[in-house]
């Protein structure tokens, strides 16, 4: 870092001034990491067995730490649930990066909103936590939401500019209506095509022209 004094050009050692940092990256310790892989593992599975609502205790408990462990790694749910999903989060923004130079730019936003319903369909609550952190980028979950509306912006930015989605569509509210659309398949297990038309009415009001 640089200073002016007395017309004098004096530097300071950036090591002085860095920001404290360092320990918060350092590496874990084994068993403090074996109890994150275990945490991680077991909210998977009560997450898919019994939804996003689950007890954490019991996620504790099923890996073999006190709830004061869980606490020290997710200071709370939603940066537990930010953590376990992080994975398809990764896949999910693998696919958009593929789909960007797809030659039908209407049909890859389509087939990426597809893929984010059967995501949010696999565990129960999950839609709904997902509307909630697209409103909160200081939630656990906006590691989450945050990439993904990016990545989904991109893809609608390419089909707008082809014509094929209204220019007023915003990668907000159509994120809000998948979402919606994934709820509402939540709540109607016993109807498996109502996501895809649902999904097929929203897109009747977003289309232009082309698409």
């Amino acid at each position: 870092m640089a200073t002016e004094t007395a017309g004098q050009r004096q530097t300071t050692d950036p090591a002085a001034t860095a920001p404290a940092r360092a320990q918060d990256v350092r590496p874990m310790r084994a068993d403090a990491r074996r109890n994150y892989e275990r945490l991680l593992t077991e909210a998977r599975t009560a997450f898919t067995e019994h939804g996003t609502d689950t007890s954490l205790e019991d996620i504790a408990r099923r890996a073999g730490v006190g709830i004061g462990t869980l606490y020290r790694h997710f200071p709370n749910r939603t940066a537990l649930m930010g953590a376990v999903f992080q994975g398809e989060v990764d896949a999910l923004l693998t696919q958009a990066r593929e789909l960007a130079d797809a030659p039908q730019p209407c049909a890859a936003l389509v087939e990426w909103l597809r893929a984010i319903i059967t995501h949010a369909t696999t565990y129960r609550g999950l839609s709904r936590a997902l509307m909630t952190a697209s409103a909160d980028d200081s939630s656990g979950m906006a590691r989450c939401s945050v990439p993904m509306r990016e990545a989904g912006e991109a893809l609608l930015t390419r089909a707008q500019r082809a014509g094929a989605v209204r220019s007023d569509v915003s990668i907000g509210d159509l994120m809000q209506l998948t979402n919606g659309i994934a709820l509402a398949a939540e709540e109607s297990p016993d109807d498996p095509q109502l996501a895809d038309r649902l999904l097929t009415l929203t897109l009747r009001g977003l289309k232009g022209e082309s698409c």
